[in-house]
């Protein structure tokens, strides 16, 4: 039995850490290969501008990316060839061999054609149907959100959301909410990229080549977000007069 209560408190909380990565410039990625799923799924990730896997998880995507990012240029220097009209030019046997290789590609990396790195976080339907995309996230440190329903394992995930998650009108209400969060944290982010812009024109105007993240104007819910863009502070210089100072209150102790 699922407590509802206990739902909404875990996809608020969900939804919340979701709008402040995106805020931030992290992008998710959107996983749900079951019938049910992929039809949303692909949906929020068109509404979103979010890299996704609709047709079936390759092994290897997040803990062998390296191989994965090989493969997605080939399959862009296919795509290059095809709209340049060079592939056409090719012997027929060879572009009939490039063509079925690109279909395979397509199925395979339609949705992450765009990825240049790991994503920042993943949202999956399904955690038992998704088990070895969802171990994958755990062993390379990606936050993993997903809906949870009472056959799954809830502690494989940074977020788990318990629901109904076999029921396409269930999959929906959290698809939507994770849409919605998503959407407020790209508004946040270009929020700060036109302040950031901003603050550097001004920086600029003055002489300055630095910008003052403190006279930037941020959301109040993503300050912790900007204050991690914020250098380090510089370690004091110690003076002859400190070290002196130092030195006596050690005697005085001593």
């Amino acid at each position: 039995i699922i407590d509802l209560e206990k739902t909404h408190a875990a996809l608020a909380k969900a939804t919340a850490f979701l709008e402040q990565l995106v805020a931030g410039g992290g992008d998710v990625l959107l996983v749900g290969t079951k019938r049910q799923a992929q039809e949303l799924i692909k949906e929020a990730a068109t509404a979103t501008g979010m890299p996704y896997v609709t047709n079936r998880w390759m092994g290897g995507t997040l803990t062998n990316f390296e191989t994965i990012k090989k493969s997605l240029a080939k399959f862009k220097k296919y795509q290059a060839m095809d709209a340049s009209g060079e592939l056409a030019k090719l012997p027929s046997k060879e572009e009939s061999a490039i063509r079925r290789e690109m279909a395979r590609m397509s199925r395979n990396f339609d949705g992450i054609a765009g990825l240049t790195g790991l994503p920042a976080a993943m949202f999956v339907i399904d955690t038992s149907y998704e088990d070895i995309a969802v171990a994958e996230a755990k062993r390379v440190g990606i936050p993993s959100i997903g809906l949870v329903d009472t056959n799954s394992d809830p502690t494989q995930l940074t977020y788990p959301i318990p629901g109904n998650d076999d029921a396409a009108k269930s999959i929906r209400i959290i698809v939507d909410a994770i849409v919605e969060a998503i959407t407020q944290g790209l508004a946040h982010r270009e929020t700060r990229r036109n302040a950031h812009a901003e603050a550097k024109a001004a920086a600029a105007s003055t002489g300055s080549t630095e910008v003052d993240l403190d006279k930037v104007a941020i959301p109040a819910n993503l300050k912790d977000v900007v204050e991690e863009d914020k250098p380090a502070a510089a370690p004091r210089k110690r003076t002859a007069r400190t070290a002196a100072k130092k030195s006596a209150v050690t005697t005085d102790e001593v």
